[in-house]
């Protein structure tokens, strides 16, 4: 059986790409397809196999700029050959459920998110509600949102990593799916209780619905440490001025944010996301979560036993829920509970069982 595997871009080890290393776990023959490749950027099992880009991976400026080619993606997804490959698994958050199979190809989606940034997200990312800016943003979105539900129509069977999720691609695809959860930790992963430090984490990459902005004001007011670790296009205009207790960490190796998680009192979760797996990776070592009880986390966290949930996105209710959390004795197998349900074992089962019973 010849396998293709999609993934919009390959440009660092983020979620999506932790997804997409099991995958290639699943089948590793499989040939790997995207839009743009930074060599040097990934995990050996993704980089030591081959890689076909489109025309997108020539384009200039592409390194720092490959978003600004947006209204490209579309049409370079399609470009991607894809004759003489029995499945096509497509991981995908952008465009790469687009790609065009063969009729007699199964085509199989796991899909992160339908493209948040022109759906239900929309006015988080591009605020602004006038002048020529907004009209040529909304014109854009308006094309893309059009070619996002017609390319639904490209895929066999739709998987996700969660109801939330889910949700979406019924209201904007009018599919049926099925969950999936990510693979977030190995199965024989057990959690160990670990002294704390006085001291909350917050590890995320910095961009707008991630509510950096919310959590930074919330420990302005109640003067805790914070530690955030993180990066990306919003992080000059949110470490400017930081107070004194929190503390900005970039481009840290992985043990060393493990430490950080073994050590946290708490982890700072104030965004709307699909899934998330630094919740997961945050209980996996006995570490409690404070996160907005809306999205993927009402799935990942358990009220009351592996974490708290505050209500709406405003400094006193996540700082509510702080006072909350510090209450509870939370116990390690609780943790160890949740987060057997997140294991790679169980996805590539999964993903392998959706594949066979279609094939």
């Amino acid at each position: 059986m010849k396998v293709a595997i999609i993934h919009d871009w390959l440009t660092g080890m983020r979620g999506g790409e932790v997804v997409l290393d099991s995958m290639l776990k699943a089948y590793p023959e499989a040939d790997l397809f995207s839009l743009f490749y930074s060599k040097g950027k990934l995990n050996a099992r993704i980089e030591n196999r081959k890689i076909t880009t489109a025309f997108t991976n020539n384009l200039p400026f592409k390194e720092k700029y490959y978003r600004y080619y947006l209204p490209l993606f579309p049409t370079a997804i399609e470009t991607l050959d894809l004759k003489g490959y029995d499945v096509v698994i497509s991981s995908s958050h952008c465009v790469a459920k687009g790609v065009i199979p063969h009729p007699d190809t199964f085509h199989l989606s796991y899909v992160h998110s339908p493209m948040r940034y022109v759906w239900d997200m929309y006015y988080d990312y591009f605020p602004a509600r006038k002048g020529f800016k907004f009209f040529l943003l909304q014109s854009i979105a308006n094309y893309l949102r059009t070619w996002d539900a017609a390319s639904a129509n490209r895929v066999d069977y739709f998987t996700c990593n969660s109801h939330f999720v889910g949700r979406r691609i019924q209201k904007y695809y009018r599919r049926d799916y099925k969950i999936i959860y990510p693979p977030c930790l190995p199965q024989d992963f057990r959690v160990h209780d670990n002294s704390k430090d006085d001291y909350y984490l917050m590890v995320s990459a910095f961009a707008p619905y991630k509510k950096i902005d919310l959590a930074i004001e919330a420990f302005r007011e109640n003067g805790k440490p914070l530690i955030l670790v993180g990066g990306g296009q919003e992080e000059g205009n949110l470490t400017k001025n930081l107070p004194k207790n929190i503390l900005w960490k970039k481009g840290l190796p992985r043990q060393e944010v493990v430490e950080l998680y073994k050590k946290a009192r708490g982890f700072i979760f104030p965004g709307m996301e699909d899934f998330g797996i630094t919740p997961v990776e945050s209980q996996a070592y006995a570490t409690p979560v404070i996160a907005y009880g809306k999205g993927g986390a009402l799935e990942s966290v358990k009220d009351g036993k592996t974490g708290v949930f505050f209500e709406e996105q405003t400094v006193k209710s996540l700082n509510d829920a702080i006072k909350r959390a510090e209450k509870i004795q939370f116990k390690r197998w609780d943790f160890q509970n949740s987060i057997n349900r997140f294991t790679e074992e169980k996805f590539v089962s999964e993903i392998r069982k959706v594949v066979d019973r279609h094939k």
